[in-house]
């Protein structure tokens, strides 16, 4: 009996200490979570501002000839131009052996004399009227191809431009490289595709910057000169030629270049970038609204930056409090003071 009174009491002191020892950490867990965290907010801010969208390209020249006479296995005799000389439209850039030139002139020349002789021979009425018109165009044909062959024996540059290749040396036999080629980069092009929905924001001389990498910090005006009448259907994306002057020449085809394109103006709500946090390991961006006291952490959609503010578009109503300090020691629900 006194065995079962001896254990009967042990349990109820263990109980009782359990039960005390419970407690302390719970009341001290309590007075942790009740305590406010003292942070300074923003109101986030409507604001209208310029919709711009960046698209990436390669510059291009404005027009590209490639040098390349009818003439195939005919020997070049002359280029007078070297890569990087500046040519004039019209400027006579390569000469090729006349030998096929001289050949097609003297059959001009065989059918013309006998046209000629032939249609004395007709006044007279010594022949047929068919036999005179099978001259003339036999004349007509060696005369057409003499021109043929007189504009690929002198090759001249058909716009003013630069010498960029040289695919050819003299006296080589041409067969299918070009012996030059030519581009126009007083004025360059950057072709870009943009998505549909901003088919209706973008028109015939729109207003572009366009930068490059290798000029930091500089940015060109051009403006839109094509725009391509269809939409691809595979990329729902539609062209668009962007012509940049280049009178300075600093801008060259092949740059790579990033053309920004205002689509108009529209409602942003504006929070300061110090707002916006980083989840750690992932690209989740988040802020803490604080709302009666309490901080809720939200998942938003960081766009455009304009300074030191960034637009989070629907993700925060205008009016709402976001939090821009003690993100430390903020969580999800906790107690907040506000110290402005």
């Amino acid at each position: 009996m006194k065995r079962e009174t001896i254990l009967t009491l042990l349990g109820v002191i263990t109980a009782a200490a359990l039960a005390t020892a419970g407690c302390k950490p719970k009341q001290t867990a309590t007075t942790e979570e009740t305590a406010a965290v003292g942070v300074r907010t923003f109101t986030a801010q409507s604001e209208t501002i310029a919709r711009d969208v960046e698209f990436t390209a390669n510059i291009e020249p404005w027009q590209k000839n490639y040098i390349v006479p009818a003439l195939q296995g005919a020997r070049i005799n002359r280029i007078h131009v070297r890569v990087g000389d500046r040519v004039r439209k019209g400027q006579l850039v390569a000469e090729m052996d006349p030998t096929q030139y001289n050949t097609a002139r003297a059959q001009f020349e065989t059918a013309d004399a006998d046209y000629n002789r032939l249609k004395r021979v007709f006044d007279a009425g010594g022949v047929s009227e068919q036999a005179l018109r099978q001259a003339e165009t036999a004349r007509t044909l060696y005369g057409e191809a003499l021109d043929n062959v007189a504009r690929n024996v002198r090759l001249h540059s058909p716009i003013d431009g630069v010498v960029t290749q040289k695919g050819e040396e003299e006296g080589n036999l041409f067969t299918q490289t070009p012996i030059l080629e030519i581009m126009q980069m007083d004025r360059l092009k950057v072709r870009v595709a943009i998505s549909e929905q901003y088919y209706t924001a973008v028109g015939v001389g729109t207003p572009v910057a366009v930068a490059v990498d290798i000029l930091p910090g500089e940015s060109f005006a051009g403006g839109v000169s094509l725009i391509y009448p269809a939409i691809d259907p595979a990329t729902r994306t539609f062209t668009v030629e962007v012509t940049i002057p280049n009178p300075g020449g600093r801008l060259r085809p092949g740059m790579f270049a990033r053309s920004t394109i205002n689509m108009g103006d529209r409602e942003a709500v504006m929070v300061p970038d110090v707002a916006v946090q980083k989840q750690v390991g992932s690209n989740e961006r988040f802020v803490y609204v604080v709302e009666n006291g309490t901080a809720h952490r939200r998942t938003v959609a960081a766009g455009r930056q304009i300074g030191d503010r960034v637009d989070l578009g629907g993700s925060v109503a205008p009016g709402e409090q976001v939090a821009t300090t003690s993100f430390a020691r903020l969580s999800d629900g906790a107690r907040v003071e506000t110290a402005n």
